[in-house]
Parts: structure tokens; C-alpha cells; sequence
């Protein structure tokens, strides 16, 4: 598979080192271009992959046109690249926000394009992505962008009304986790624990209460009644976050970002 990339960010790396471990890409198989010069030069340097001088002559000879910009440098990119995207190419979108119809749109109604939304546990692989595509796209050229998509973790089929949900609860959550682990780590610190230490625990504490729920397929709930003894420290813990709306917030967080994701 020859893959084009636009945009050589985070994301973009991250997909990269997944699909060259994975064996998906070889690097010679896969072309980059960014208008940074420090992306450009960590992908010829670090990542070993060709490199265009502009957006257009990138995609040129490419399989999966790999859209990883900025939603708010779309416009340009598609200027750049509209009518020069072939029948047998697919497009591969990971912005945020950008519809199907939008996408369709600004690359011409004949485009074939999936649209994801990866989130940033794939920077160390453990990443789960959302992905729906177009009515052009073939059921080759959609196992092709699956492969890509499973290059730096979990990809998972839906519909297009639920991507929203996709980016609240996968591309934004991540954030809501980092600062419950920050804030888990705060309050150890202020009962004396080094904050090294108190990080550490915050962290793999956080890490093996999500592998027991996806290893043992118990519902959240139940797991939490598990370790809430009667009388005992961790009810008490779970009566101070439900004063203070804890998992409401949350649930509002969440669906916020949904509305954002919506009108963007």
C-alpha cells in the first residue's frame, strides 16, 4: 500500500511508527508533507519516509490519502488538492468535526473517503478509532484504511451519527482521564506522598481499573460495589464525589464536547 500523508503531526507520527512496526508500510511505501520544517525534517530523518514539497505532489502514486491537518487548515489543503484525487484513491480523514458531506464537498461528490477519529492513546499504541465512510468507497479500498487504523490500536465500525460521541468519548475523554489522574495524584501528595510516587500509583491504579473492566466484562458499577466495603474507606470516598456531582459532570463534559465536535 502507498500511503500519502498530510500533515505530519502527533497523530500522523504515531499512525506512521504503527503501521512501519506493524509491517503494514514499509517506509520507502509512504510520502509526507507538512508545512512545518521541523515535521518534515523529523519524517525524513526519524521516520525514514519520502517527503513532497507541496500537498499536491504528495498524493501522487498513493493508495490512502491520509488527512491528519488541522480542521482549521482544511480550506487550504483542499484548494491544493481538489481534482487532482483520482477514482482509485481513498481518502483517510482523522480531522475532527468534518463531515462526510463537508469533506465530499470540498474534494469533489466522486471522492471516496473514510472519516476517523483516532484519539491519543495511539501514541503508545493503545489507541481506539471511529470510523465511517462514503458510498464510494469499495470494500477493498475500506480494509485498506481498517489496516491503517488498527496499526496503532483498536478501530471500531460506526455510523456516521454517532460520530460525535466517537470524538467526545474517545478524541476528547482522554483529557477528562489525565487531569482524574492528575487530581488522584494532588490528593495523595496532600497526605504526604512524594509526588513521583503518588503519580505512579494515580496512573497504573487508573491503568488496571480499565483492564478489569475490559478483561472481566463486568459492568463499571459492579466492580466499584466490589471494593466499597460497608463502613469502609472507599463508600466514603464515592459519598464525597457523588456530593459533588462527580459523574454528572462528567456525563456533561462528555456531551459537550459532542456539541462542539458538531459544530465545527
Amino acid at each position: 500500500m502507498k500511503l500519502a500523508v498530510i500533515g505530519f503531526g502527533n497523530m500522523a507520527q504515531a499512525i506512521v511508527r504503527g503501521l512501519i512496526d506493524k509491517g503494514v508500510c514499509a517506509c520507502s511505501d509512504i510520502t509526507a508533507s507538512d508545512k512545518s520544517e521541523k515535521a518534515m525534517y523529523a519524517a525524513k530523518n526519524d521516520f525514514m519516509v519520502n517527503t513532497a514539497a507541496d500537498n499536491a505532489s504528495c498524493i501522487k502514486g498513493a493508495d490512502l490519502i491520509l488527512l491528519s491537518t488541522k480542521p482549521v487548515h482544511f480550506a487550504s489543503v483542499a484548494e491544493e488538492i481538489a481534482g487532482k484525487v483520482r477514482k482509485d484513491q481513498t481518502v483517510l480523514s482523522i480531522m475532527a468535526g468534518q463531515s462526510l458531506e463537508v469533506l465530499s464537498d470540498a474534494l469533489g461528490e466522486e471522492t471516496a473517503i473514510v472519516r476517523a477519529m483516532p484519539n491519543m492513546p495511539a501514541l503508545v499504541g493503545q489507541g481506539i478509532t471511529g470510523y465511517c465512510e462514503n458510498e464510494n468507497v469499495t470494500g477493498e479500498a475500506l480494509e485498506m484504511a481498517e489496516a491503517v487504523l488498527s496499526g496503532f490500536g483498536e478501530a471500531v465500525h460506526v455510523s456516521e451519527a454517532m460520530m460525535p460521541a466517537v470524538t467526545s468519548v474517545g478524541g476528547s475523554a482522554p483529557a477528562f482521564v489525565f487531569m482524574f489522574i492528575e487530581a488522584l495524584a494532588d490528593g495523595a501528595v496532600a497526605e504526604g506522598m512524594p509526588r513521583a510516587q503518588a503519580m505512579k500509583f494515580a496512573a497504573k491504579t487508573v491503568m488496571g481499573s480499565a483492564a478489569a473492566v475490559m478483561e472481566t466484562g463486568k459492568h463499571p458499577g459492579e466492580l466499584k460495589d466490589m471494593v466499597s466495603s460497608p463502613a469502609g474507606t472507599t463508600i466514603e470516598g464515592v459519598a464525597v464525589l457523588e456530593e459533588g456531582a462527580f459523574r454528572s459532570t462528567v456525563i456533561e463534559a462528555v456531551r459537550a464536547a459532542a456539541e462542539k465536535s458538531r459544530g465545527m
